[in-house]
């Protein structure tokens, strides 16, 4: 994934030294949602990211030099997985989660295959994957499994 910037963020490919960083954003972009849902675990939010931190797969959002978010796209059989895909709280609602979103899915619909994510019941987050054609996969009392097949054209 290459390095673009835009309103004063930018993304990067990732390094191993960013995993703490992005597992303290996503513990707290995930909080709200998890507490919501009875399932907050301080050390589990944080060890999950780790355990399946892949950097050749990960893209970090930075902005005034401080990593403020990450995403990942790792393939699968038949197409993409999105993951980790977090924001620090005080950044949602400014566009950057739609652009690097847009990025991604542009780039998967250029080699013409389907993208799956899992989003939490609830999360606002769904509304942004469902605005860029993501739709309903299965869900569980926990997670909302969601694919969007490629688009074709522009």
């Amino acid at each position: 994934m290459s390095t673009s910037t835009l309103q004063g963020w930018s993304l990067r490919p990732a390094t191993f030294e960013d995993i703490e960083p992005m597992a303290e954003i996503r513990a707290m972009a995930m909080r709200p949602d998890l507490e919501r849902l009875g399932r907050y675990d301080e050390h589990r939010v944080r060890q999950r990211l780790r355990d399946a931190y892949v950097p050749e797969h990960t893209s970090v959002v930075e902005a005034d030099g401080h990593v403020v978010g990450c995403v990942a796209l790792r393939p699968s059989e038949d197409g993409w997985w999105l993951e980790h895909f977090h924001l620090a709280p005080e950044l949602h609602g400014r566009g950057i989660g739609t652009a690097v979103l847009a990025g991604l899915l542009a780039r998967t619909d250029a080699e013409g295959v389907p993208v799956r994510l899992n989003v939490l019941q609830g999360s606002a987050a769904r509304s942004l994957y469902e605005r860029h054609g993501f739709t309903l996969e299965r869900e569980d009392p926990v997670d909302v499994f969601m694919v969007r097949l490629p688009r074709t054209g522009s």
